[in-house]
């Protein structure tokens, strides 16, 4: 199957998106990535369906990367990160916007809300990570379900230990370490969970205890519209705030940042079971309910 060409856009896209040309930031498998594109540079004006409010307010809205077949230039999906909007807001109102045009156009969105990252630092990783992840799934056929994800592969890790070589935290994993040994942390575990809301995104929680019952917490929502990530987009979710911990974690020698404390962290996630009947797929981790 040819990546380059997976879209679900159909005859929608041919009429309303339009090729990007010019020098690409990357090329990989086929396809090519380009950073920092509007949303008007993709499609070829208003589409069917959309008010001109909402055109004039999307048409202005950005991607971090766009990732387009190599050999047409047409746009296959786009990566975005902003903060958290908060409900309500002018951000929240121009994002429902940006999604109903890329909706109508039939353009795969990838969007991270976190307050951390970035997508000037992270959104090429991030989308040449999605690259790799849709290949090896299109690549490979189950045997009696034995087949391994992506996400599972093993492998010598950056700190020298054998691991899964594709979880995005392994640094931030390896920093952890590194900085309880040289008793800057608490306690050398990143932890974390990792949910699925019903019609709704991933989220991704990751933390780590900085000072004895004081915890570092990073939380990532993860927007994968009209798009299959390759991975499961939950893991994929808490692999996100584990990279976004690892940014945290670099700042501990300047200063440190708010902590929360681990009964309270605790009492968060029992609020989060308690909703599971929201969550597709249930909620796996009553053990961190536990006292």
């Amino acid at each position: 199957m040819d990546l380059a060409k997976m879209t679900s856009t159909g005859s929608v896209a041919a009429s309303w998106l339009r090729p990007i040309t010019g020098a690409p930031l990357f090329s990989r498998a086929g396809q090519v990535g380009y950073a920092s594109r509007r949303l008007s540079e993709l499609v070829q004006g208003r589409p069917p369906g959309i008010t001109g409010h909402q055109w004039n307010t999307a048409s202005r809205e950005g991607f971090d990367q766009v990732v387009c077949a190599a050999d047409t230039g047409w746009p296959v999906f786009a990566v975005q990160f902003v903060p958290p909007a908060p409900a309500g807001s002018a951000a929240q109102r121009a994002e429902r916007m940006t999604s109903a045009v890329c909706a109508a156009v039939g353009l795969p969105v990838l969007r991270v809300e976190s307050p951390t990252l970035g997508g000037a630092e992270h959104g090429r990783r991030l989308a040449e990570y999605v690259i790799d992840a849709r290949g090896y799934a299109a690549g490979t056929e189950p045997e009696g379900g034995d087949a391994v994800g992506f996400r599972d592969i093993v492998g010598r890790l950056p700190d020298g230990r054998r691991g899964p070589v594709n979880d995005l935290g392994a640094l931030a994993r390896a920093a952890a370490v590194e900085a309880y040994v040289e008793r800057r942390l608490a306690d050398p575990i990143v932890r974390g969970l990792h949910v699925c809301w019903t019609d709704g995104p991933a989220e991704g929680w990751s933390w780590v205890e900085v000072r004895p019952g004081r915890c570092l917490v990073e939380r990532v929502q993860l927007f994968a519209q009209r798009f299959s990530c390759g991975v499961d987009p939950g893991r994929l979710a808490e692999d996100l705030a584990a990279v976004a911990l690892g940014e945290r974690l670099r700042d501990l020698e300047v200063t440190e940042p708010p902590l929360v404390d681990r009964d309270a962290l605790r009492e968060q996630i029992r609020r989060l079971a308690a909703r599971r009947d929201e969550l597709d797929g249930g909620f796996a981790f009553d053990h961190l309910c536990a006292d």
